[in-house]
């Protein structure tokens, strides 16, 4: 039997990280129309003390952080809960894919998007 769901209220618990508010104010919009619970991180630090504390089942993460890239913050990730989806969503695929587990690029429509999200979840469950 597989393991409880990370959930809030039920529903599957999205972190989005992303330093740009007016980019993560849609993001979480569709998400949560979605049926997902989505937190919100817009540092690395703040996303990597979310994720030891709340019980994510993925981290959708821009690569182009302040201070940081998304495949760093990745690899910070991974330390902490290594059985997470960490999924980077931007506008150009990173150099290397070490410590990620997918991409999504950011001019993906919203029913492929969701789609995708969608599939990392459910494998996440399994």
């Amino acid at each position: 039997m597989a393991a409880p769901s990370p959930t809030i209220a039920s529903k599957p618990l999205i972190l989005c990280v992303e330093d740009n508010e007016i980019y993560l104010r849609p993001r979480k919009a569709v998400l949560e129309q979605a049926g997902y619970a989505v937190l919100s991180a817009s540092t690395g630090t703040e996303a990597t003390e979310i994720l030891r504390d709340a019980p994510v089942c993925l981290v959708l993460s821009d690569h182009m952080l302040r201070g940081t890239t998304g495949t760093f913050l990745a690899k910070q990730m991974k330390k902490i809960k290594r059985d997470v989806p960490i999924i980077l969503y931007s506008g150009k695929p990173p150099k290397t894919m070490r410590n990620v587990d997918g991409f999504i690029n950011k001019d993906e429509s919203v029913p492929r998007f969701l789609s995708l999200i969608g599939d990392f979840v459910k494998r996440y469950h399994e």
